[in-house]
């Protein structure tokens, strides 16, 4: 048995800009997902920049940003196990 802590947040829609606005990011004006200090765009672990209709969230590690389409979910899935 693991002694790990895990937390799960669940938010609807309306909210994303706070989530990501409390990680250190903000939205551009095409409504991307970007740094809040470098302006620069996030990427995903597939290198894609991710469109706020994408987020499906941040996981830890130096800021993973994960896509809400399937195959990003079920890739973001097996490497956790």
């Amino acid at each position: 048995m693991s002694n790990k802590l895990t937390c799960t947040i669940s938010f609807d829609d309306s909210l994303v800009p706070n989530v990501i606005g409390a990680f250190g990011n903000k939205m551009d004006k095409e409504k991307y997902l970007v740094d809040k200090n470098s302006a620069q765009r996030v990427l995903s672990p597939d290198g894609d920049y991710i469109h706020i209709s994408e987020f499906a969230g941040i996981t830890k590690g130096s800021r993973v940003y994960i896509k809400s389409d399937i195959p990003s979910l079920i890739d973001f899935v097996d490497k956790r196990k």
